[in-house]
């Protein structure tokens, strides 16, 4: 769940971080620069943009550029849906924010999740793919197939079928239902094909996405053969979101909602909160802040530039050190250096050790955590820092006396 640290500050001491994904293809990434000066002039302060990965600034270097100027800044988060970036990878950066730059309060936003005008926008997109297809809902039996990215996260999937079944409700169309272009299904090409079964007259297949690169291609490859393969079904796909204005009015509404502390995440439905059938070894915010942290190193592109599939070029070990008050005062600093050091001079370890917020073990440390084999590490001192590297990271053999839990 998102956090806040203060009232709002004055507008004329505040600015606002657009936080997109990031891309290898620079047209994605200047969509976000066009909406963050959108959504500047719309506001009246100063709106920058800042990316999670693979594209400059990142979120703590763009935060940076912005507080000597301002005591407030807020993350807007241009996600579509609440799955791990949103929940785990933009709160771990905002948090590691808060505590390099004191005096500055950092608000983190929500997602862009389910709302009324992208619900209008989406009918829009429908409206001008039938204007194409020359039908018209009122008349003919139009079915509409809304097609999202897709997720690990049921909470994330969950919100695209409620945003399909939005868009049905009060409109004149046979039928609207959910499809995925990957990870989870039904899949685009198994949705079109079970659609077909009713002999609609059109079917428009809409991509639910911010940006027209590999996976919206793939979206519009699917419905032009599926358009080709039953040709008693007219059928066409729609333009993604781009920047219409519309995207302005929810990033707005997100933005007043965290400068207020109104932030509300559905931690009802949150994998990493709840278990849920299926996803049990997700549970536990300790388990989400190491991946978190594993994935601000070493997360790729999915939508890369050879078209390959999502692929992580991580070391074999991610370590992470508490540095928070308690720790830091009981010797985490000197742990910390000292396993680094061990690590360059190791020649088998492949390990990336890196410092940590607070992982709730307070009393308990210095506290060292293993990742990805989960083994946490309590009392470190520094001449524990070599038996670590050399047993565990080298040889893969856990420091029996060390270990305070395993995940």
């Amino acid at each position: 769940m998102t956090t806040t640290q203060s009232a709002p500050a004055s507008l004329d001491d505040e600015a606002v971080l657009l936080v997109g994904h990031g891309s290898r293809r620079e047209k994605s990434n200047e969509q976000v620069r066009t909406l963050a000066a959108d959504l500047e002039e719309r506001l009246g302060i100063p709106v920058d943009a800042g990316f999670l990965e693979l594209a400059e600034p990142a979120i703590d270097d763009a935060i940076a550029g912005l507080a000597g100027a301002v005591s407030a800044v807020t993350t807007v988060q241009l996600s579509l849906f609440a799955a791990s970036h949103v929940k785990n990878d933009v709160p771990l950066a905002v948090q590691q924010a808060r505590e390099t730059h004191d005096d500055l309060t950092v608000h983190n936003g929500a997602h862009l999740g389910v709302h009324p005008a992208l619900v209008d926008l989406l009918d829009d997109r429908a409206a001008a793919v039938e204007a194409e297809l020359g039908v018209d809902r009122e008349t003919d039996d139009v079915a509409v197939v809304l097609c999202a990215r897709g997720s690990s996260d049921p909470d994330a999937n969950s919100d695209a079928h409620k945003l399909a079944r939005l868009l049905y409700e009060g409109r004149a169309f046979d039928r609207v239902e959910t499809a995925f272009i990957g990870v989870t299904e039904p899949l685009l090409d198994e949705r079109l094909h079970t659609v077909a079964k009713d002999r609609p007259d059109a079917v428009v297949v809409l991509p639910y996405m911010l940006g027209d690169g590999v996976l919206t291609g793939r979206i519009r490859d699917g419905a032009a053969e599926f358009d080709e393969e039953y040709p008693y079904v007219e059928a066409g796909a729609g333009d993604p979101l781009g920047t219409d204005g519309r995207l302005l009015d929810v990033l707005g509404d997100r933005w007043q909602e965290a400068r207020t502390d109104s932030v509300d995440m559905s931690c009802d439905t949150c994998k990493y909160k709840v278990e849920l059938d299926g996803y049990e070894e997700d549970v536990g915010g300790a388990k989400a802040l190491l991946r978190a942290m594993t994935h601000q190193e070493t997360h790729a592109d999915r939508d890369d530039v050879d078209d390959q599939p999502h692929t992580h070029d991580a070391p074999e070990s991610h370590v992470a050190v508490c540095t928070n008050q308690t720790c830091a005062t009981d010797g985490a600093p000197a742990v910390l250096e000292r396993l680094r050091q061990a690590a360059r001079d190791s020649e088998a370890c492949d390990a990336r050790i890196t410092r940590s917020s607070c992982l709730g073990r307070c009393g308990d440390g210095p506290m060292v955590a293993v990742y990805p084999d989960g083994v946490w590490y309590g009392g470190v001192e520094e001449s524990d820092a070599e038996r670590i590297v050399s047993s565990h990271l080298d040889r893969d053999r856990i420091v029996s006396d060390l270990v305070d839990q395993t995940l």
